[in-house]
């Protein structure tokens, strides 16, 4: 495969894109219902790039056009959440949100009949009707293919801080499983969904997608699904680490972190600074303790190897990325770190719906606790 290396050249590098995935749901119980053939054939052709399918014909993805700033990329998803409800009042289903469904069952969903997806299907049988997951991703766009992948190498740092204030899917199957993001283990049941490791360069990353091209280990790159990947086809740094929220106020924190983040890594990848090798054991460590453990659990620091907490790794991603917060001007996301950190996360809030009320009070609870509108904490 030919891969063009001028896809990572931009006017306007640091732009951002959101992509958001939404359960469908039955409009009275909560479960998951198949609307999503509907909704593709009720959008109209200005929309039809912010609506794609995923795997489960009980699931839609949106996704954002390319934005200059957090805000403007916060405006689309609004609006979007917007549309999408709207679209579900003539096709009788509501909008959902969480990392996983909390009773769906997996022999029960039907697989998109389409090439793509059918394909999916055939190379993981079993398991792939068993991906009933719901994630946000963030693209932020990057200049150079070589400071692509060398910052690629050094965000790997901070998947584990991103995932522990993102937590939100305890519930699989109508189990309460353990893990503060079940979503997470769920799609890594999936092949190349790991943390990648270190790459020397772009060429070696570019040999790895065409030697799975060669083998038929992929039909094409996208099918790379790691936690954090450059991404050949948009040129940009994609996050693929969290699961999806309910408040669009930690939507964009995550956003402005991600876009933070990478502005960062590009000032230290330039002034020759830039810390890119961590011990691969201890990021799986540390994605394996976010996902299962509250924040005051111990993890080892990859860039020291010395034992922290997921709540101390946090505060070290909230110093790494201050200066590139104001420089976008984001410093209020700030507040929504500390709220998190204080009360808990959005699968916090799904353990106490279903700890007084139950279940069937925690399904109806993802549909009418969505947020439609950008509020502040204070407001």
């Amino acid at each position: 495969m030919i891969i063009d290396k001028d896809i990572f050249q931009h006017d306007n590098p640091f732009t951002i894109g959101i992509e958001e995935e939404y359960m469908l749901c039955h409009p009275e119980s909560g479960g998951l219902i198949n609307r999503a053939n509907e909704i593709m054939d009720s959008i109209g052709s200005e929309l039809q790039s912010r609506y794609s399918y995923e795997l489960l014909l009980s699931e839609i993805e949106i996704n954002t056009s390319v934005c200059q700033t957090v805000s403007e990329a916060m405006e689309e998803i609004t609006f979007l959440r917007e549309n999408t409800k709207k679209i579900g009042e003539s096709c009788d289903f509501r909008l959902g949100i969480s990392g996983t469904h909390p009773t769906a069952i997996c022999k029960d969903q039907t697989f998109v009949d389409n090439e793509s997806y059918q394909w999916v299907s055939n190379q993981l049988g079993y398991y792939a009707q068993r991906n009933i997951t719901f994630a946000n991703h963030v693209h932020v766009a990057v200049n150079g293919e070589e400071c692509a992948i060398h910052v690629a190498n050094s965000l790997r740092r901070w998947i584990a801080p991103l995932l522990a204030l993102s937590a939100n899917s305890p519930f699989f199957e109508g189990e309460l499983t353990g893990l503060r993001s079940s979503r997470t283990f769920q799609f890594s049941v999936f092949p190349r969904t790991n943390i990648p490791d270190h790459f020397n360069n772009f060429n070696e990353y570019k040999s790895i997608i065409n030697k799975y091209l060669e083998s038929n280990t992929i039909e094409k790159p996208r099918q790379i699904w790691w936690k954090i990947r450059p991404h050949i086809e948009f040129g940009t740094i994609e996050f693929r680490i969290c699961d999806a929220q309910r408040s669009l106020r930690n939507i964009e924190m995550l956003a402005a972190l991600s876009q933070a983040l990478v502005y960062r890594a590009v000032e230290d990848y330039n002034s020759g600074t830039l810390i890119e090798s961590f011990n691969l054991e201890f990021l799986n460590d540390g994605l394996w303790k976010a996902a299962r453990f509250p924040l005051d659990t111990k993890m080892i620091d990859p860039a020291n190897n010395e034992v922290c907490t997921l709540l101390e790794q946090i505060e070290q991603m909230m110093d790494y990325v201050h200066d590139s917060l104001q420089y976008f001007n984001n410093m209020h996301i700030i507040k929504t770190v500390h709220h998190i950190c204080n009360n808990g996360t959005e699968g916090d809030d799904q353990i106490k719906v279903y700890s007084e009320s139950g279940i069937e009070a925690l399904k109806q609870y993802l549909m009418d606790n969505i947020e439609f509108k950008l509020n502040y904490i204070g407001e």
